[in-house]
């Protein structure tokens, strides 16, 4: 039991493509909208860097050092999430079968695991910046407002994109363990740009003005993750309850039939 967390599973992975279906969508279109929202997510992170670097009073140091925040990494993570699922996507509309199909076992489970990432940490970007961080007066300047809306609001509803129109199964209960891992190398990485560049990215992880608040704060964040893990993990459930079982749409599959037909007659023969 120790070691599952490092297990990958010898079970057929994702035989009914849940990954690159959605059962709302065609693969055409869950490939285009996957690919439009990493246009998206890319443009907004490459003109925050360029008009920080033309414009912050410190020049391109500020978009350096956008690469120590949270929520530009995770933001980062989103917009690679959806590159990748939208190549998966776009290979198993064209042919059948996705490309992720043949990735060794490892790399498929890490691209569920980075799944998970993608539909917990936005809620915490979200929840930390307008519970704690936001001033609570609208942003003068429209670049402003429209880079932290997009950063820290239009982030939780990407996430709820994949929650809601992908086919995807519950993440394992094992995933909670890698994000409160990677929560954790944040930190580590937030305290050593505090040694190397002199400043907190977030003011609720200096010591010298929360005291030992600061824990109170590391370990509740550490516990939204968890809980936002079981958010997800309901609203995924809820989800294919809905569509699968109440309703019927057990998805939208590439054509003409593939190889998994036959897999997927027999997992939709399953009670759910």
């Amino acid at each position: 039991m120790a070691w599952g967390a490092f297990r990958f599973g010898t079970d057929p992975w994702d035989p009914t493509h849940r990954f690159e279906t959605s059962w709302l969508l065609s693969p055409w279109w869950l490939f285009f909208c996957r690919g439009l929202i990493s246009l998206y997510v890319f443009t907004t992170l490459i003109f925050v860097l360029a008009w920080q670097c033309v414009n912050a009073e410190n020049g391109c140091t500020a978009s350096q050092n956008q690469f120590s925040y949270f929520t530009s990494l995770s933001y980062w993570g989103l917009g690679f999430y959806f590159l990748a699922a939208a190549i998966h996507t776009f290979t198993y509309a064209r042919s059948g079968i996705p490309l992720l199909d043949r990735f060794p076992r490892p790399l498929q489970a890490l691209h569920s695991v980075f799944y998970s990432t993608i539909v917990v940490y936005p809620f915490i970007v979200t929840i930390v910046y307008w519970a704690l961080l936001f001033s609570g007066s609208w942003y003068a300047e429209v670049y402003e407002g429209w880079s932290n809306v997009s950063q820290h609001a239009m982030n939780s509803g990407l996430a709820l994109f994949e929650l809601i129109l992908a086919r995807t199964d519950p993440p394992p209960a094992i995933h909670m363990l890698w994000l409160i891992v990677v929560l954790a190398l944040y930190l580590a990485l937030a305290y050593t740009t505090e040694a190397d560049k002199g400043f907190y990215t977030y003011s609720f992880l200096d010591p010298g003005k929360q005291g030992g608040l600061v824990a109170a704060y590391v370990f509740g964040i550490a516990a939204g993750c968890l809980l936002l893990f079981g958010f997800a993990w309901g609203v995924i459930w809820l989800r294919k309850y809905i569509t699968e079982t109440k309703l019927g749409k057990n998805g939208k599959f590439a054509e003409p039939a593939h190889p998994s037909a036959v897999a997927k007659d027999l997992e939709m023969s399953k009670p759910h």
